[in-house]
């Protein structure tokens, strides 16, 4: 990116001022070598997010943000519905409510080395992935609209999981405002049979060794202790969410121009959160965004059972759930002024404070856990929300660690047996249902995560806690 066209205001934080039609700046959080990085599309993107209808205060990229459809991928906005704000199907993203859900063991490096090529094999047969990968489970119609309305919550109530891991997933695990009538029947059709499936592309499926402490008491309260396992699940909505992404996208090139908004991009349609339109977007969203939680309830009882049979020890309690593809209906202080704002949180992730209403009893005073997905090769973070974060960019944070190249570039530079060879070489088992998959998604494909986190805590969005490694990972 060009550093000309940005004013530096703090260590990590650089600004764009309002030009043309750009109703507010934008601002993006990030080191000066994570800036040179970002390619031009994203300060065409994070300045097009601007100029939309109802915006607050600015337009935010984290420090992973790279090109996305409409709204940089890293991108963050808020909407205020008592000016015209508007919703976009592009600033959510295709794949709704796609998200990071971690959980501990208890266990050890060394209770996981005598069963641990069983174990990576087991997880492997047990969670189905890849693209149209298909589950046990099949929906009927009616199933399929309780779980649009019910959520986690409908899974635990089919018997997929625990009580108190509601708990510790965003809203408890059902959201209000879920319409299952405005989702599509393509849609339905669709995720049928995908409940309980990770899917492709950077989803995984991966048993984690805490390998370094940075805040030793937040730590203890997320029971993260040096030297245990814990295991991630990073999945969406599957194909529900994507087609409810591509029926609303249509909708909204459409419907944009008789409200009057001029779109700076085809891919920004949006329209105002008050339209017909928009609160159907919303009931259907909600819906997509209920169908990845319960997506990875069920995901969780398949990881459950799997430990069972082969690490009886194993505890598996449910550290967070949290997603990084929303808008969220949230109270926020503006000029000291409580308002009402629709959040878009397009790969960024809700980084709530200590004290937050929205949080657990026994998680309040330390802070949300935000759970950042790094590569199969590297490191994933997990951190926590901190105060300044509302003022900064609305409660939110980095979500991963931002592709550096095109699945394309990474199809041409690496072969999947080399990634997995290489990976081996240093402990880590890669299991993966596509080669293509495994190569696209190698880790030098990636920014370096490392950096990334780094850049999100200096800037106070979050604070870091605990780095995790990868031990097994299972891929698309």
């Amino acid at each position: 990116m060009d550093m000309s066209l940005l004013a530096r205001r703090g260590e990590n934080e650089w600004v764009i001022a309002p030009r043309g039609k750009m109703r507010v700046p934008a601002v993006i959080y990030a080191t000066e070598a994570l800036i040179r990085e970002m390619d031009d599309k994203v300060y065409e993107q994070v300045t097009n997010v601007a100029t939309l209808p109802g915006i607050e205060r600015a337009s935010y990229a984290m420090p992973d943000a790279h090109w996305g459809y409409g709204f940089p991928i890293g991108g963050v906005a808020a909407f205020d519905p008592k000016r015209g704000g508007v919703i976009s199907a592009g600033g959510v993203g295709f794949d709704i409510s796609c998200g990071v859900r971690t959980l501990h063991t208890g266990l050890t490096p060394k209770d996981l080395e005598p069963v641990k090529e069983a174990l990576a094999d087991a997880l492997y047969r047990r969670i189905p992935a890849g693209v149209g990968s298909r589950g046990r489970i099949r929906l009927s119609r009616e199933e399929m609209n309780a779980m649009l309305e019910g959520g986690a919550r409908w899974a635990v109530e089919r018997g997929y999981g625990l009580p108190e891991d509601l708990e510790r997933i965003e809203e408890r695990g059902r959201t209000s405002g879920a319409r299952p009538e405005c989702v599509s029947d393509h849609a339905k059709k669709r995720q049928e049979e995908e409940m309980g499936t990770l899917g492709s592309g950077n989803h995984y499926l991966e048993v984690q060794l805490v390998d370094e402490v940075y805040d030793v008491e937040t730590a203890g309260r997320f029971e993260l202790e040096k030297g245990r396992l814990v295991v991630s699940v990073h999945c969406g909505s599957r194909g529900l969410g994507h087609q409810i992404g591509t029926d609303y996208l249509r909708k909204m090139v459409l419907a944009a121009a008789s409200f009057g908004i001029e779109l700076p991009d085809r891919e920004l349609a949006c329209v105002p959160i008050e339209s017909p339109l928009g609160q159907d977007y919303l009931g259907a969203m909600r819906a997509g965004i209920h169908c990845a939680l319960a997506n990875r309830q069920i995901i969780t009882h398949l990881v459950r059972q799997v430990f069972a049979e082969l690490l009886p020890a194993a505890r598996l309690s449910l550290l967070y759930d949290v997603s990084h593809n929303t808008c969220k209906e949230e109270e926020h202080l503006i000029d000291g002024q409580k308002k009402r704002l629709f959040v878009h949180r397009k790969g960024a992730t809700r980084a709530f404070p200590p004290q937050h209403v929205a949080l657990p009893e026994e998680l309040r005073d330390f802070g949300q856990p935000v759970l950042i997905g790094g590569t199969m090769g590297t490191a994933s973070y997990v951190l926590v929300g901190t105060r300044e974060s509302m003022d900064l960019a609305f409660g939110s944070a980095c979500h991963g660690a931002g592709r550096a190249m095109s699945r394309h570039a990474a199809l041409r530079r690496w072969r999947a047996r080399e990634v997995i060879d290489e990976l081996a070489g240093r402990g880590i088992l890669v299991r993966g249902h596509s080669f293509r998959d495994v190569a696209e998604e190698a880790p030098g494909a990636y920014k370096d995560v490392s950096a990334v986190v780094e850049a999100a805590d200096r800037a106070r969005l979050a604070r870091k806690v605990a780095k995790v490694v990868p031990l097994i990972c299972i891929k698309g």
